[in-house]
């Protein structure tokens, strides 16, 4: 099989652009299936866009980063979780996306593996196919907070593994990793010489619970985060990675190769979302609202919620008191209801026409609308 052909597309795209073929029609589709904030990107942002565009050179920057954002990173792990990190280990990168396809190219030669979680991210599977490499997929589900353990490591275990990918808070489950959990898997990657890769790009939004940085216990652990979840800054394209000193001069020759650097208009505005704490402390509360409203109303639909998400905007439920074929069920809901859902085969295999993912990136009235819909399309009071 030639590479290509085993990158396999991103469904919930294919729900999307379905629903606005409906919406082209007149109808109304409540989008409860896309992962993006509803929310603009900040005010303070825009603005230091609109300086930098004004009064400085939009020229490349430094393959690795502008400078005075990798110091102001620096300065935020310090602030938000207590830990140093030398500001020329973080790396700025066009998005997450960016970062992963970079990682990939240097810690993997062909044939060699990295663990994930079934059911997790599905664009980590591609990347890590591009790359030459070969994705090993380990069910996970409620016993271990739908995340990677140090057990699933041992059993999963092959020669030329070289890494394994914690999502914390999870995509597509919200949950969040239990602490001694991590730090065991952090410990088993140690000993087998494998990297604890550590993807905290919805850090920030999070309900009752702040998860601490894997830097915090794993000094060696590669943390990849971004401005897209936090900030509402997806379409700037800006993200960063924190790598160990050993594999920053490998990092930065990708780097130069393949992407030369991120915009250098988003890292100018990156550095005021850094400061912007009030606007995202208010879209926080906002989805903690919508997340507290689904997690009362599905449940009586039949939507069952093992493991309660606290981070994140997604709800990973079960179906099978509604279905045994998850795929087809969101079709239809999307055709007579009107309602756009993910089905659980969109993350991974394990027990996926048993699961939908519902996400709260959307206005607590559509959300309610959503719910009223699948309700009357259930046939339930």
């Amino acid at each position: 099989m030639r590479r290509i052909d085993a990158i396999e597309p991103f469904r919930v795209m294919q729900l999307l652009e379905r629903g606005r073929e409906l919406e082209a029609t007149g109808r109304t589709i409540i989008h409860m299936e896309i992962g993006e904030p509803d929310f603009p990107t900040p005010a303070p942002v825009i603005r230091a866009a609109h300086h930098a565009l004004d009064e400085l050179g939009q020229f490349y920057t430094p393959s690795t980063g502008l400078p005075a954002l990798q110091q102001a990173l620096a300065d935020w792990y310090a602030r938000e979780y207590g830990v140093r990190v030398d500001a020329g280990r973080i790396l700025v990168t066009p998005g997450t996306s960016g970062a992963f396809s970079m990682l990939y190219a240097v810690l993997l030669e062909a044939g060699e593996s990295v663990l994930l979680p079934d059911p997790g991210y599905p664009c980590q599977r591609n990347f890590v196919r591009l790359a030459g490499g070969e994705p090993v997929n380990a069910p996970v589900g409620p016993e271990s907070g739908y995340h990677l353990s140090a057990g699933h490591l041992q059993r999963h275990w092959r020669e030329g593994m070289r890494a394994a990918v914690v999502i914390n808070p999870g995509n597509p489950t919200g949950t969040l990793v239990d602490e001694d959990q991590l730090t065991a898997l952090a410990r088993a990657c140690r000993e087998r010489g494998c990297t604890l890769i550590s993807d905290e790009i919805y850090h920030g939004l999070t309900y009752g619970a702040k998860p601490p940085t894997a830097l915090a216990f794993d000094d060696e652990a590669i943390v990849v985060n971004g401005f897209s979840k936090r900030w509402a800054m997806t379409g700037w394209r800006v993200g960063w990675v924190v790598v160990p000193e050993r594999l920053v001069d490998a990092c930065r020759r990708v780097m130069q190769n393949i992407f030369i650097a991120a915009p250098t208009l988003s890292q100018h505005a990156a550095l005021a979302a850094l400061e912007a704490d009030a606007e995202v402390e208010a879209m926080r509360r906002a989805y903690d609202e919508r997340r507290r409203f689904l997690l009362e109303a599905l449940p009586p639909l039949g939507f069952d919620i093992v493991v309660e998400p606290r981070g994140a905007f997604y709800i990973y439920a079960n179906v099978a008191r509604l279905t045994d074929d998850s795929r087809a069920f969101c079709w239809r809901m999307l055709e007579e209801a009107g309602v756009a859902v993910t089905p659980g085969e969109d993350f991974g295999a394990h027990r996926a026409a048993e699961h939908v993912r519902f996400s709260y990136a959307t206005g607590l009235e559509a959300l309610q609308e959503g719910v009223r819909r699948i309700a009357a399309w259930l046939g339930r009071p």
